[in-house]
């Protein structure tokens, strides 16, 4: 038997000797790693978009997935726990949509992180590494772009209506998301930057183009070799020339009973607003929903919204609506089972109410939930213990979180990128599987 010589990163000799023909044909490490990544992932992909609904300010668990009925009053709180659609799973009551949607849930709740400071903590949830001044981290949606480059007329990475901490890091301005701005519960809601300025029309785009091409001739292919700046003109010219793409940001397409669904509220219609672009192959659409850190008034926040809400239309009854509306539109269209839908904030709150009627930072245990692109529904992961305070079990850190949704996706955790000063850093470093999820 001929054993290959095998170096300590497991690469062989001839993988190394690949790669400078490679090199020699203009294709760099950095490339390499990355269809690396595309082609041989540690397992195989189960979805071929991510929908990440950011819940901007730390849910509290206890309100949400982990209610603790049997606990002293100011831990369990104001609200009670209903059953599913699953034996033995139980919801808060504000859940009520959701918890019809169970079987399609897979519930993390023993996610754990030390960072309990909004900017650190966003950032560890969003990237998979702990911030550091050195070197800021890409998010997972500018992460798959960078390593999923396209040619489509659709970006490759939405958020709406922006990004927040959800951005490109080292990777630079062209993986940063294109952000919808506006409020797309709106009547007159419409993307800035996708129609034409006064004056300027389609022809006059296609001269300047064609112009650039000519300065380019040098260059064997315009859109994959161009500088930065010509690949952001080349996207630009694909959005506001196409027709198609335009459309997919008009919500105004959708029929009244459908957008009724996800409810009249702007987070509702940015969930339906993500179905529409997963639908037409975005890879990565980032929803920025705002407002959870709630240190007072908790019933206040998180059930009415407003004195004398009756319904409720705080933030846990509008995200019900909208989430539920979203996994069901997508399961319907037969999208969830190719559509990772993942919910979850920078950390939970405090197990005890505070003298406020509040909560506050609690990173040492909280939920995240996940459904569609593999993910097996109808359960919980890990548990916290009887007071929320901390793991009981199965203990699963942002980078196993990390290391999990760039698998489900078809990428190679040990991918190396590199930063603009040449220095390869892994996809994801020291994450795990977590066990159970598909």
């Amino acid at each position: 038997m001929i054993h290959r010589p095998i170096r300590c990163d497991g690469m062989g000799r001839r993988d190394m000797l690949k790669v400078g023909l490679l090199t020699g044909w203009g294709l760099g490490l950095s490339q390499y790693f990355a269809r690396l990544a595309v082609a041989q992932p540690l397992r195989p992909a189960t979805a071929k978009a991510c929908i990440l609904v950011w819940l901007d300010g730390g849910p509290s668990h206890l309100e949400t997935f982990d209610l603790k009925p049997d606990a002293p009053t100011e831990v369990k709180g104001p609200f009670r726990p209903i059953a599913t659609n699953v034996p033995g799973i139980e919801y808060c009551e504000l859940l009520a949509e959701t918890a019809k949607l169970a079987d399609k849930l897979t519930i993390l709740r023993s996610v754990t992180s030390p960072l309990g400071e909004h900017g650190l903590a966003n950032q560890y949830l969003l990237t998979g590494y702990e911030p550091t001044p050195s070197l800021v981290y890409p998010s997972f949606g500018s992460a798959m772009m960078h390593l999923q480059q396209q040619n489509a007329a659709l970006p490759a990475y939405v958020a709406i209506p922006r990004a927040g901490s959800a951005g490109a890091g080292f990777l630079g301005s062209t993986c940063e998301p294109f952000a919808t701005q506006g409020d797309p519960a709106k009547m007159d809601f419409r993307v800035p930057d996708i129609d034409f300025f006064p004056g300027v029309d389609a022809q006059r785009i296609t001269r300047r183009r064609s112009y650039l091409a000519q300065l380019d001739q040098t260059q064997a292919e315009f859109e994959r070799s161009a500088p930065s700046g010509d690949q952001a003109f080349a996207q630009a010219y694909r959005l506001v020339t196409s027709n198609e793409a335009k459309s997919a940001f008009d919500l105004s397409q959708e029929p009244q009973g459908v957008r009724s669904r996800y409810g009249p509220r702007t987070f509702g219609q940015s969930c339906l607003l993500a179905r529409r672009l997963v639908e037409r192959g975005v890879p990565f659409v980032t929803i920025n929903y705002t407002g959870w850190d709630t240190h007072s008034d908790l019933v206040l926040q998180l059930k009415s919204g407003y004195s004398g809400a009756d319904p409720g239309v705080g933030l846990i009854p509008t995200f019900d609506l909208g989430f539920s509306a979203l996994l069901r539109d997508l399961s319907e269209r037969g999208l969830l089972e190719q559509t990772l839908v993942v919910a979850m904030g920078e950390f939970g709150r405090t197990p005890k109410l505070n003298s406020q009627g509040g909560r506050d930072h609690w990173p040492r245990v909280f939920s995240v939930a996940m459904a569609g692109g593999g993910v097996r529904g109808g359960q919980f992961i890990g548990s916290s213990d009887r007071m929320g305070e901390s793991p009981r079990d199965q203990p699963i850190t942002p980078k196993d979180l990390a290391f999990s949704v760039y698998t489900l996706l078809g990428l190679q955790p040990s991918t190396e990128l590199l930063t603009p000063d040449g220095r390869p850093v892994q996809l994801n470093q020291g994450g795990h599987w977590i066990k159970g999820l598909t």
